[in-house]
């Protein structure tokens, strides 16, 4: 009896130091590599080890793009900004959110954030209670802007003209002859936002944004209306086509290399404006 005994204990002993032997052998790697998928999330037991349910859960719904609401009001500031430049916003008149809202077909969320932007720019200022106001603008404020405008364009642009290479300013040209079609359709608002593209194209060649950036926004405002249609303003098919020929005939020259003609056409086109 001693000896099936000490067999017995033997025989449990011999088999524990085995699967002591196992655990500080393969049995280890193992045991690790299962805590480590019960830590990460996803992975089998994860949820499990930290408690949490894993049957009848709900799935959570995804949030909102953002894009989506971005998107609405970029497209409430371009028809702002157009409706401010054709004058159907006229100077000094208020417009409230809820009835821009209204006609657009919008909530007036994004409406109060497109005229907020506005008055950012200048274009409109807040009136408590009521809504905003078209800023009232008159000749000497488009004189100022079309001297800043100058300033800024002008030296940057006989700069480019001597190091652009004829084959780079020829790819303008599209953008140039578009100017011309804008201004032959009499609207305003689709010419303002053709001879912006055109400038902008211009500038970009230096390739300094923030000069184009701050060119655009002078660019902007000069072309909303003055009251009552003020003197220097373009009003006119005609006077449209002829500013949109200016930049057909600023082309040739820079293409040319002509650096005297592209002086006196760039002061002429801002002298004009």
């Amino acid at each position: 009896m001693r000896q099936d005994a000490q067999g017995s204990s033997g025989s449990a002993g011999s088999s524990a130091r085995a699967s002591a032997g196992s655990s500080s052998g393969t049995g280890v790697p193992e045991a690790r590599a299962a805590a480590r998928r019960a830590r990460v999330p996803g992975q089998a037991g994860g949820a499990a080890v930290r408690g949490e349910h894993t049957h009848g859960e709900p799935d959570l719904p995804r949030p909102r793009p953002v894009v989506q609401r971005s998107s609405v009001r970029g497209q409430i500031l371009d028809a702002l900004r157009t409706a401010l430049v054709s004058g159907e916003l006229r100077p000094g008149e208020v417009y409230s959110a809820p009835v821009l809202a209204e006609r657009f077909g919008v909530s007036a969320t994004p409406v109060r954030e497109a005229m907020q932007q506005l008055a950012l720019e200048g274009a409109v200022e807040v009136v408590p209670n009521r809504g905003f106001r078209v800023v009232e603008r008159g000749a000497r404020e488009l004189a100022e802007l079309a001297e800043v405008r100058a300033l800024i364009e002008v030296p940057v642009m006989l700069r480019l003209a001597r190091t652009v290479p004829a084959e780079r300013w020829a790819e303008l040209r599209p953008l140039a002859e578009a100017t011309v079609r804008a201004a032959s359709s009499g609207c305003r608002a689709t010419y303002a936002e053709s001879d912006r593209a055109f400038h902008r194209a211009v500038l970009s060649l230096s390739g300094n944004s923030q000069l184009v950036q701050i060119a655009e926004d002078l660019h902007r405002r000069a072309q909303w209306p003055l009251v009552g249609g003020g003197p220097g303003a373009p009003r006119g098919r005609a006077e449209l086509v002829a500013d949109a020929h200016e930049h057909t005939a600023l082309l040739d020259a820079l293409i040319a290399g002509d650096v005297d003609v592209v002086r006196v056409l760039v002061g002429e086109h801002f002298a004009g404006a």
